[in-house]
């Protein structure tokens, strides 16, 4: 299911999302909050080796959970990273920079032992705010 659901859920077909019984993005008033992304299409892994790489798949897979929310890009206010190696702290932070420019939300990045995948590197969370009219 791709489109947002009864319950404001917005679903994007991942492999975790049917498996583990959750919701891509829930809609909650004016917050589109988006779950934990990683850099996995159809299943796999993607660009293994890369936290850049894999930080610029797992955002691009949240924006577009915040779009079909009716949100968009400069609505983001918070993301959460979590990383595995801490030398990977500048490749996501600047694929981060990257991507949202003068939007300028709020970043906690955090070290975790591991993701559930041992190729995943970054799993990135956003939380959007549309506005008290939305």
């Amino acid at each position: 299911m791709s489109e947002v659901a009864a319950g404001r859920r917005v679903f994007s077909g991942g492999v975790w999302e049917e498996r583990y019984g959750y919701a891509r993005a829930a809609v909650a008033g004016p917050w589109v909050l988006v779950s934990g992304s990683t850099a996995t299409i159809d299943g796999e892994v993607v660009h293994v080796g890369d936290a850049r790489g894999q930080t610029l798949t797992a955002v691009g897979i949240a924006l577009a959970a915040v779009e079909k929310a009716g949100a968009t890009r400069e609505d983001v206010v918070r993301v959460r990273f979590y990383v595995v190696d801490q030398h990977d702290f500048d490749a996501v932070g600047t694929a981060l920079g990257e991507t949202f420019g003068d939007v300028r939300p709020v970043y906690t990045g955090v070290r975790v032992a591991g993701l559930i995948d041992p190729r995943m590197l970054v799993e990135v969370e956003i939380d959007a705010y549309r506005g008290e009219s939305s």
